[in-house]
């Protein structure tokens, strides 16, 4: 067996959370494989070393010196050298770094050298090869992965290490520049690698036990999903749910192979384990979680015998296409055609696109109602358990919380309720507390 474990910002923040994860990679011979993200946040008030990275990056695009600023980050790091007790000189790196910085090397290259730093510390630390991503992880021209390449090249060089630390976040580009992910990408690193090592596991390790089933912030205690397939954490990660970074399931989704969310901190804890499928009777509750979003705006177009024109639909999605706005949901009836939008996107041309679909489609009326909050209801325990939806509108009916719009999808696998923006906390605590006792 093989697993490969990817450990966040927050679990490699300091020296004491570095031990922590050296106890947890050295308590099982399997765990051989780890991308490590850069320091994160020791304490509240603390700043992340990327973005102090970033600082520096900000001043000389000013024109301004960052000596000082940089000196922060070289003593984040031996902070933590120190502390480990290691006698690791990352001076040359540092003066090459800085030199790369004041010469204006790319934001994306200045951005990566956290990760890259910290990764040269574990693998001291562990014992442990260090592989850079830029020679393992390749970019296409247009920015996207370049999945086959990186696949071959990166199989290939790790079968040459027994034990190795990458670093995540980043790649490189066919020019060779560095690139990075998005933000939270070194998520998708650590799959890149459990696809290309053909991982058992792949363990995601943060500080918090799981995925919870309801936003904390909003509802109290909420449990923690023990198990979850690929695609409700799909639909759960559309509405911003989850503590991984979502373009991270797609590389392991491949392979099927399961990912362990866990607890740096609490590594006794099972976490949550995410799956391609599970039996149907293996179910113990009938949602696996709830989550949602504000700012979206529901586009309501009316117009007579709308369902016997061809290509009315069309028309409307055309007239978003040519503003470059994505529609979210798209609910209708037989006159009715209701187009869900981001807000982010929609509210900078409104009244554009309210007047180009008009203009197109000739409607009998188009009305905007704003300040939507949407709510996905998500649970492979609701295809054909009787009752669900009864049992969520009667639940956010007692809660006194108006319905503005519902959308199922056909499999059965989620329902998507539309709300005013003011009941959000309120409709996901009576939809939470309904399912889960």
């Amino acid at each position: 067996m093989v697993k490969v474990l990817k450990f966040g910002g927050s679990s490699l923040a300091d020296a004491e959370q570095f031990k922590k994860v050296a106890a947890i990679i050295k308590a099982e011979p399997e765990r051989r494989y780890v991308v490590a993200s850069a320091p994160g946040k020791r304490f509240l008030d603390d700043i992340k070393v990327t973005d102090m990275l970033y600082d520096c990056y900000k001043l000389v695009k000013a024109n301004q010196p960052i000596d000082d600023a940089f000196k922060l980050i070289e003593d984040r790091y031996n902070g933590i050298i120190k502390d480990l007790g290691m006698k690791l000189w990352l001076q040359p790196e540092f003066d090459r770094i800085k030199n790369a910085i004041v010469h204006h090397a790319g934001r994306d290259y200045i951005a990566s050298r956290g990760e890259y730093l910290n990764s040269m510390v574990l693998a001291g630390y562990l014992g442990y090869d260090f592989i850079d991503a830029e020679d393992g992880i390749f970019f296409k021209e247009n920015g996207t992965l370049d999945e086959e390449k990186t696949n071959e090249e990166l199989t290939a060089i790790l079968a040459n290490h027994e034990h190795a630390v990458i670093p995540g976040f980043y790649g490189v580009m066919p020019n060779g520049t560095i690139k990075t992910f998005s933000r939270g990408g070194s998520d998708i690193t650590g799959s890149i690698v459990a696809r290309a090592i053909k991982a058992d596991i792949y363990e995601n390790w943060t500080d918090v036990s799981g995925m919870l089933m309801a936003d904390p912030r909003c509802v109290e205690n909420p449990k923690v999903i023990e198990t979850i397939t690929y695609a409700e954490l799909r639909e759960l990660s559309y509405m911003g749910a989850t503590v991984m970074h979502e373009d991270a399931i797609f590389p392991v989704r491949e392979m099927g192979i399961p990912i362990n969310i866990r607890n740096t901190n609490a590594p006794e804890d099972n976490g949550t384990m995410i799956v391609p499928s599970v039996e149907s009777n293996k179910v113990d509750t009938i949602i696996t979680g709830v989550a949602g979003k504000k700012g979206f705006s529901v586009i309501c177009i009316e117009k007579d015998m709308m369902n016997s024109e061809v290509g009315f639909g069309r028309t409307v999605l055309e007239v978003l296409e040519n503003h470059n706005l994505c529609f979210e949901h798209l609910p209708s009836g037989i006159d009715t055609m209701s187009v869900v939008v981001n807000d982010a996107d929609f509210l900078k041309n409104k009244d554009a696109i309210i007047n180009d679909i008009q203009r197109r489609t000739k409607a009998d009326s188009i009305t905007v109602n704003g300040g939507i909050a949407l709510i996905a209801v998500v649970g492979r325990g609701m295809a054909g358990s009787k009752g669900t939806a009864g049992r969520l509108f009667k639940a956010i009916a007692e809660g006194d919380i108006n319905i503005r719009m519902i959308d199922q999808g056909s499999s059965e696998l989620n329902i998507i309720v539309g709300i005013d923006e003011e009941d959000y906390v309120k409709a996901l605590n009576a939809i939470y507390h309904e399912f889960v006792k």
